[in-house]
C-alpha cells in the first residue's frame, strides 16, 4: 500500500510540475525592465545605428519583452562623445560606441577598441573571448562603474579620403584629418593635425575644407555618408583601425539588477550582434566599393614607405603610453603577447590562403 501511495504522489506531482508555469519551476524572476540605450552613431545610420537597433530587438526578443530596451541615436538624448559618461553615472543604463572615444578617461580604453597596425577582427575577437582581453576590459571599466561587451565589428577599415596626394611621409605633415585614438597620436608625430569629429559633422568639416582628410569606416558607410562627393582620393589600407571591436557598455548597478536569465540574454545578444555586424560589413563594403569606384573616386594604396613609418611611429607611441601608465603597460601585455602567438598560426592559414589568389 505504501508503495502504491508513493507512485501515486510521485505521479500527481508530475502531473502539478506539468501544470506550473516555468517562471515558477526554475524561480526566475517576472519582474521586467525598461532601458535606455544611448549611442555615438546617428539614429538608423547603416551598419552602426543599425546594429544597435538589432542589438536593442535581440535583447527585447530573447527577454519576451521582460527586459524592453530603447535606442537613442547621437543627440537624441545626450551628444555623441557623452555616451560614456552618461552610463557611468546611471543617466542611461547602456551605451553603445567605440572604446577609443574615451581616451581622456583611461588611455587603456583605446587598446579595447584597436590599435594601429595591430589585430584584425578575427584576432580582437579571439583575444577578448579566450585570451583575457575582455576580463582585462571589464577591469579598466570597473572603475567607472561600467560593464563592457563586444557588440560589433567593421572589420579592416579603409586608410581615409584625401584631397590631396600621399606619396610619402613629408605629404602628412599640415594635414589637418579626423581621425581619432592613437591612430591620431601617431598622425601629429608625422606633422599633421588630428581633429576629433563626430558623425554628424565629418561630411560638412570635409567639404568645407575645414580639414584637409578624414577617415571614418569603410565603403559601407563613407557610401551612405556621401564622402565621395567631399574628396578625390581613397586610401587603403587601414593601417589605423585594422579591426575596430565596437562596445556594448552597461551601468554597473542596473547590471547587478538583472536577474541572471536576463545577464545571459544580454551575454548572448551582445554576441550574436558582434558576429551579425562584422557579416554585414564583410558583404555591404564589396558592393559598395563598386558604386565608389564607378563614381570615379581614385582609389589608391599608401606607399609602402608611408605604411613603414606611420608604423615606426605608432609602436613608439604605444611603448611611450606603457612606460607612463601600469594600467597601459598591463593591457598592452597581454594583448601584444596574444598578438604575437596568433601571427604565428595567421600566416599559414588565413594570410597564406589569401595570398593565393593573387597567383
Amino acid at each position: 500500500m505504501k508503495r502504491r501511495d508513493f507512485i501515486a504522489g510521485i505521479g500527481s506531482g508530475a502531473t502539478l510540475a506539468a501544470c506550473t508555469p516555468a517562471a515558477q519551476q526554475s524561480n526566475e524572476s517576472t519582474e521586467r525592465f525598461s532601458w535606455r540605450l544611448v549611442t555615438t552613431w546617428l539614429p538608423n545610420f547603416p551598419g552602426l545605428g543599425t546594429g544597435v537597433n538589432t542589438l536593442a530587438r535581440y535583447i527585447n526578443e530573447l527577454s519576451a519583452g521582460r527586459l524592453q530596451v530603447q535606442v537613442y541615436g547621437a543627440g537624441e538624448l545626450i551628444p555623441a562623445f557623452e555616451v560614456f559618461d552618461a552610463v557611468s553615472q546611471g543617466s542611461a543604463e547602456m551605451g553603445h560606441g567605440a572604446a577609443y572615444y574615451w581616451r581622456g578617461k583611461s588611455e587603456a580604453t583605446q587598446f579595447f577598441a584597436c590599435i594601429p597596425f595591430g589585430m584584425n577582427a578575427h584576432e580582437m575577437n579571439a583575444w577578448l573571448y579566450y585570451g583575457g582581453g575582455l576580463e582585462l576590459w571589464r577591469e579598466v571599466y570597473g572603475r567607472f562603474n561600467l560593464y563592457p561587451f563586444p557588440a560589433g565589428n567593421t572589420g579592416v577599415q579603409m586608410g581615409g579620403w584625401f584631397n590631396r596626394q600621399i606619396n610619402s611621409i613629408n605629404d602628412l605633415r599640415g594635414l589637418k584629418m579626423r581621425i581619432p585614438g592613437i591612430g591620431g597620436e601617431v598622425l601629429r608625430r608625422a606633422g599633421g593635425t588630428p581633429v576629433n569629429l563626430p558623425l554628424s559633422e565629418i561630411f560638412t568639416a570635409l567639404q568645407t575644407g575645414s580639414i584637409d582628410a578624414t577617415e571614418w569606416v569603410g565603403p559601407y558607410n563613407d557610401l551612405a555618408l556621401g564622402l565621395h562627393n567631399a574628396a578625390q582620393y581613397y586610401y587603403y589600407p587601414g593601417w589605423q583601425e585594422p579591426g575596430p571591436t565596437l562596445e556594448c557598455m552597461i551601468n554597473m548597478d542596473a547590471w547587478n539588477s538583472l536577474p541572471d536569465d536576463l545577464k545571459a540574454m544580454v551575454r548572448i545578444a551582445c554576441q550574436a550582434t558582434n558576429l551579425d555586424m562584422t557579416s554585414e560589413f564583410m558583404a555591404r563594403n564589396a558592393n559598395a566599393l563598386e558604386q565608389i569606384r564607378a563614381s570615379g573616386t581614385d582609389v589608391r594604396a599608401f606607399p609602402n614607405d608611408v605604411l613603414a613609418a606611420l608604423k615606426r611611429l605608432t609602436f613608439e607611441v604605444v611603448e611611450e603610453l606603457a612606460a607612463n601608465d601600469p594600467v597601459v603597460a598591463k593591457v598592452w601585455t597581454s594583448y601584444r603577447d596574444f598578438m604575437q602567438h596568433a601571427r604565428g598560426w595567421q600566416l599559414i592559414s588565413e594570410q597564406a590562403i589569401l595570398n593565393t589568389t593573387s597567383l
